[in-house]
């Protein structure tokens, strides 16, 4: 029988533990700030998508634990702010646009982008069950511009694409878009759920496990393609069905507090309605 100081050692154990995959996730990150620095863009691109695996368990065992905190909340949007944000730019800048004047403000855009879309994700869906994202999410985002250098390393190509189109100029619209299609309200899919009760569950693991097996046996092929098939699809499905039936209702980067004020002066103004039309019938009656 496990002993109550036992207990509580255990449950701190699983509070913490999200904590520190979103600490590994800004581990990884800074790691590949440093690498792309030093040159080494192969391993900075992966680091990058170490660190979108990071993320992606902190929050599963936040929620699968019932640990998730508002902290841990601004805590990872801070984090994949560096990682998502910082981390892809930066290794963009380098590998590719570093020896143009003004390519930096490229960089900046899509910076700027990403901690627009974190901040509007904590005020819309942070700490809700999501059936999809508004917006391109950061982690799929930081992903695409990661694996572009690896995937042109890849034979495929450096002999079959290298000479279609002129690549640093593309590589440039890709940044746009991505930034664009970040701050969108564009809706993207979230990862289906997995389970054997249901055929959407079992199509989900099938999908999983075709997924990871691509992305663990030709990586350098898989993610760059794959991002920006993501990317595109979330564009086809919005205009397909529609994008402004696909809108929320209401603004959600209107502050709260306006909202909130706006109640209280509707409210104010309902209890004082009885208490005008006594007002105005004793008026009334006195002018008779």
């Amino acid at each position: 029988m496990t002993s109550p100081a036992g207990r509580r050692g255990m449950k701190r154990a699983i509070i913490i533990l999200p904590g520190a995959f979103t600490s590994g996730n800004l581990f990884f990150g800074i790691w590949s700030i440093v690498e792309a620095a030093r040159g080494d863009f192969i391993r900075a691109s992966w680091l990058i998508v170490v660190a979108a695996v990071m993320d992606t368990l902190d929050g599963r065992i936040a929620r699968m634990s019932r640990t998730g905190t508002q902290f841990g909340a601004e805590m990872d949007s801070l984090v994949d702010a560096i990682s998502f944000g910082v981390a892809p730019a930066l290794l963009v800048y380098f590998h590719t646009f570093g020896g143009r004047e003004w390519s930096w403000v490229l960089c900046f855009l899509y910076i700027l982008a990403a901690v627009l879309r974190l901040a509007r994700f904590n005020i819309e869906q942070a700490g809700h069950a999501k059936s999809q994202f508004f917006g391109l999410p950061s982690p799929a985002a930081g992903m695409t511009l990661a694996t572009y250098f690896p995937f042109t390393q890849t034979p495929l190509f450096r002999d079959h694409l290298a000479g279609i189109w002129p690549w640093n100029t593309a590589l440039a619209f890709v940044v746009v878009g991505i930034a664009l299609l970040m701050v969108s309200h564009v809706p993207y899919p979230v990862w289906p759920k997995l389970g054997l009760k249901t055929w959407k569950g079992i199509l989900g693991i099938v999908y999983s496990l075709a997924v990871l097996a691509a992305a663990v046996w030709a990586p350098a092929y898989f993610f760059f393609p794959y991002g920006i098939a993501y990317a595109t699809f979330g564009i086809a499905r919005a205009v397909f069905f529609g994008l402004q039936d696909r809108l929320p209702e209401r603004d959600l980067l209107r502050d709260e507090d306006e909202d909130d004020g706006r109640q209280v002066e509707d409210e104010i103004a309902r209890q004082l309605l009885p208490f005008r039309i006594r007002k105005g019938h004793h008026k009334t009656g006195g002018t008779a």
